[in-house]
């Protein structure tokens, strides 16, 4: 055996014995190990075993600039000598935070002229759900709280983007969605369309969010407010 076969088996051993994978058939996991990514440069990763991987992903769609930016690794390291953390609770901030909110917003779209930051996507998710809802409590309609998603659709891991997703399994895994939140088809033609064309199938796509709104809309309104019906989906 190889040195690096060797050193793959450790690393797989240890997977095994302490390393809780996301989104893994853990018996398949338990059969072949996981691949173990030990380095990556421009667009390319490389296995323990000396692979070269195209990484199509972007890591997790999140390494927009490739790897081994040696800009990036000198800017992180003046930043960890620095101020390596700290946190932007309780009426705090420091100047990266704030450099990196301007310079999104100059490039945002009009009228989005502030930044709140997260950790992921699933976490960022999780807080405009919250956000949402507390806006609408503020104008003085509490009621107005149902988020419409998309079956099959991935709005993350968390328990309130997992909801948002319309993935079948995560909703068994943890009992969800959470209420509030109502799902329709996904625009997917090739799965959904049938006999339909593609413009067709355009409008009836457009059209269960429609109908979905209503619905809810009939569901939640008081009796006695038929008006304000729409003003309970958001």
């Amino acid at each position: 055996m190889s040195d690096n076969a060797a050193q793959t088996q450790a690393w797989q051993a240890l997977s095994g014995e302490h390393h809780l994978a996301p989104f893994s058939d853990y018996q398949q996991l338990k059969q072949k190990g996981p691949r173990i990514i030990t380095k990556a440069q421009g667009v390319h990763l490389w296995d323990s075993e000396g692979r070269q991987i195209l990484d199509g992903m972007a890591g997790l769609w999140c390494v927009a600039v490739g790897y081994g930016r040696e800009e990036l690794v000198q800017a992180a390291a003046r930043q960890m000598r620095e101020l390596p953390y700290y946190n932007l609770f309780f009426q705090t901030a420091h100047p990266p935070a704030l450099e990196l909110a301007k310079a999104i917003t100059d490039v945002a779209p009009a009228g989005m002229s502030h930044v709140f930051f997260t950790g992921s996507g699933s976490e960022g998710n999780d807080t405009v759900l919250r956000l949402v809802r507390h806006y609408w409590a503020l104008k003085g309609k509490p009621n107005k709280k149902t988020l419409i998603s998309r079956i099959n659709g991935y709005h993350g891991s968390t328990v309130a983007g997992a909801s948002l997703g319309g993935m079948a399994y995560m909703h068994e895994q943890g009992d969800l969605p959470i209420p509030g939140i109502a799902h329709i088809p996904q625009p997917y033609w090739f799965g959904e369309g049938g006999d339909m064309s593609p413009d067709a199938f355009g409008v009836w796509a457009a059209e269960q969010l429609e109908k979905k709104s209503s619905s809810w809309a009939k569901k939640t309104s008081p009796r006695s407010s038929p008006s304000r019906s729409r003003a309970q989906v958001a």
